[in-house]
């Protein structure tokens, strides 16, 4: 092959290679959050991962809470702290996949809830498991098949549970369908109804809906609800799933999460912190946490760097801690849980909300949107000492407590989080709990060392400019070649 025609085929590699590279690239730029609140979402986790025992966090009676527990995995992901502990539980989940998204553990057979399903999905994606291999599970392929087909008109693409006589209807929200979203996106691809239907939820305003349906039934979209209440933390989780929708190719992914986006910033309180609805209203860590990681998703860096602010405001310190000194790095729900914490302690009662509270609102300091956490290094080089408990012991059978039930509604005082997969009624236990659990895999820990992730991403301008200054050479060389 003549010498022209190689230098040729090479610079066309080189350039598919490039621009495959920077498609790959995700489509907003996420700046670093200050070091200070880098710092401050470190502490956080650490204190998460010293709640864990025997890998799980506890739920508000005892026995484990899968759910929480994932928060806690997404917490210590986000922040490249206490790896064996987020290994442990990532263990422990994957043996209690069943106990998570079904009631088997009660007695009541055949029902699979579909937001427990779709997170599971996006959990085990974004610690780096095989999500069609977890537990013994195809977590996609099970999402996938509870997704609503063309027969389901106007519900189309909504992620539903599959429900029994016992189970009570489906109660699936747009938090489950924002984690159907991610986890599809994260996992493979995502189907376009399933896009869709999450922006359906979206009203003109641009916030979004927390449940699609009504008294009367499932309504078609946002705006045909006259009285459809807007939700700072549905939207917050929805924005961040079309972003990861958008980086996936879906339409109207990018310009619906641009509107969200756009809606958060108009509910931002003078002090940078966010309410949520109904019982939520009130500024809360909760909310402040998840509308903060999706306006730094959304690359509004100023308004998610206020919303870190208020959440350090919350947070416990050694110096400022007074009698819940010992518990510094938690983050309370509101300011009257920290003035309480402050004065006397965490009790015992109010700690399953601090566990919540720290779970979510660190996302807000951390800013490793949902759809990056285990692809993007956490913004922090050095790990801390793990503290948490790091043994992968399962405890010796599954209780109740470990089921997909709305753990924002059983905390001393409303907590809405993450963890609520669907606001389902939670049946009253028929049977003991088994003593076996599922089959299950011990899924493989991301890496997540590397330096911290700081200011612009540059790879793709210096792929471009390396893909230049090649292609001069390559002009030089044959200009060469021919003057000879």
């Amino acid at each position: 092959m003549p010498l022209s025609r190689r230098l040729a085929t090479g610079l066309g590699a080189a350039a598919a290679t490039t621009l495959a590279v920077i498609a790959a690239a995700p489509l907003t730029v996420v700046a670093a959050p200050a070091p200070a609140h880098a710092a401050a979402a470190r502490d956080a986790a650490s204190w998460l991962a010293d709640e864990f025992t025997d890998g799980s966090l506890p739920g508000p009676f005892g026995g484990q809470d899968w759910g929480l527990t994932i928060d806690g995995i997404l917490a210590m992901s986000a922040t490249g702290v206490a790896t064996p502990t987020r290994q442990a539980a990532t263990a422990q989940v994957a043996k209690h996949v069943r106990s998570y998204n079904s009631y088997d553990d009660w007695g009541i057979e055949g029902f699979t809830d579909g937001g427990a399903t779709a997170k599971l999905l996006y959990a085990a994606s974004a610690a780096g498991a095989d999500p069609t291999d977890f537990g013994g599970f195809d977590l996609r392929a099970e999402t996938l098949s509870l997704i609503a087909g063309a027969d389901a008109g106007h519900q189309r693409g909504r992620i539903t549970s599959r429900t029994t006589a016992d189970s009570g209807p489906d109660a699936s929200n747009t938090f489950d369908q924002s984690f159907a979203v991610l986890g599809l996106a994260r996992s493979g691809d995502v189907s376009p109804d399933t896009v869709d239907f999450l922006i359906r939820q979206q009203c003109a305003a641009g916030g979004f809906r927390l449940y699609p349906d009504t008294a009367e039934g499932p309504s078609p979209s946002c705006d045909e609800q006259p009285d459809a209440t807007l939700d700072v933390d549905s939207t917050a989780m929805a924005v961040q799933a079309l972003l990861a929708a958008a980086e996936d190719g879906a339409t109207g992914a990018a310009d619906a999460a641009r509107k969200g986006a756009d809606w958060l910033v108009a509910q931002q309180h003078t002090d940078g912190s966010f309410g949520g609805s109904g019982p939520t209203t009130g500024a809360n860590s909760n909310s402040t946490g998840l509308a903060g990681q999706a306006l730094a998703a959304a690359g509004r860096d100023a308004e998610a760097a206020r919303a870190a602010g208020a959440l350090t405001a919350l947070q416990l310190t050694a110096a400022s801690g007074g009698s819940a000194a010992t518990d510094a790095g938690a983050i309370a729900y509101n300011t009257d849980g920290l003035t309480t914490a402050v004065a006397t302690g965490i009790a015992d009662t109010d700690r399953d909300q601090w566990r919540r509270a720290t779970a979510q609102a660190l996302l807000g300091l951390a800013q490793v949107p949902l759809g990056r956490i285990g692809l993007d290094p956490p913004p922090t080089s050095p790990e801390p000492t793990p503290t948490g408990t790091a043994s992968p012991t399962a405890t010796a059978s599954p209780t109740p407590t470990g089921s997909p039930t709305p753990t924002g509604t059983a905390t001393t005082s409303p907590t809405p989080s993450a963890t609520v997969t669907s606001p389902s009624q939670t049946p009253s236990p028929t049977t003991a709990a088994p003593t076996t659990a599922a089959p299950s895999t011990t899924p493989a820990a991301p890496g997540l060392g590397g330096l911290p992730t700081t200011g612009a991403a540059i790879t793709s301008y210096v792929l471009i400019a390396l893909l230049l200054v090649g292609g001069g050479v390559v002009l030089l060389v044959l200009g060469r070649r021919r003057a000879t």
